[in-house]
């Protein structure tokens, strides 16, 4: 047997066929096809380019990282700035040495101050010639008690005094020096003695 086909038997076939394939059916199938491919092309091309636009974003925010977390030179390196604080801690020490050392003279002059207001008040209140008055009318006084019981002190060109003139009950005088080094017991008994003769 032999299998040729013969010409209708393939017009036949080829009938059969166009029911089966639709040209107009390909063609839309194509288009929609063609329509896919083109929103999947636009949508991947503005995928892409929101991508491209967050990673220069995110370049300019590493790079802005990346200049925030270098040390600028205005920044003094760590062991400078460690050595700084220990430069001000001395210095802040020596200050306060000093505020102390201020603080105590301040406390000496208060006090020297408020002991001259002390010696200004007291001798605002006193009266020198007042006081002097009141010695010399004492003395006057002691004179003049001494001169009524009998004795008359003598003084020397310098006003020390040197004897004592005693007048007795019985009138007499006696001279009693004072300079010849006894005690002031004996000096008193002897004139209380030249006294009472």
């Amino acid at each position: 047997m032999t299998s040729t086909i013969s010409l209708e038997e393939a017009m036949q076939a080829l009938r059969g066929l166009s029911d089966i394939v639709n040209p107009d059916d390909d063609f839309y199938m194509l288009a929609e096809a063609e329509e896919k491919m083109a929103a999947t092309e636009t949508r991947r091309k503005k995928e892409l380019e929101e991508l491209h636009a967050n990673l220069k974003a995110l370049s300019k925010i590493r790079d802005s990282a990346r200049i925030s977390a270098t040390r600028p030179t205005t920044v003094p390196s760590a062991e400078a700035h460690s050595s700084a604080l220990i430069d001000l801690d001395s210095t802040r020490l020596s200050l306060g040495k000093s505020i102390k050392e201020a603080e105590r003279l301040v406390a000496s002059k208060e006090s020297e101050l408020a002991n001259l207001k002390d010696t200004v008040r007291r001798l605002e209140d006193c009266d020198p010639a007042a006081e002097h008055e009141r010695d010399l009318d004492g003395a006057a006084l002691r004179l003049m008690i001494y001169k009524r019981l009998g004795f008359e002190p003598v003084l020397d060109k310098h006003g020390d005094l040197v004897k004592m003139l005693v007048s007795s009950q019985s009138g007499d005088i006696h001279v009693v020096p004072l300079n010849d080094g006894k005690s002031d017991l004996e000096y008193t008994a002897t004139l209380w003695k030249h006294m009472s003769s």
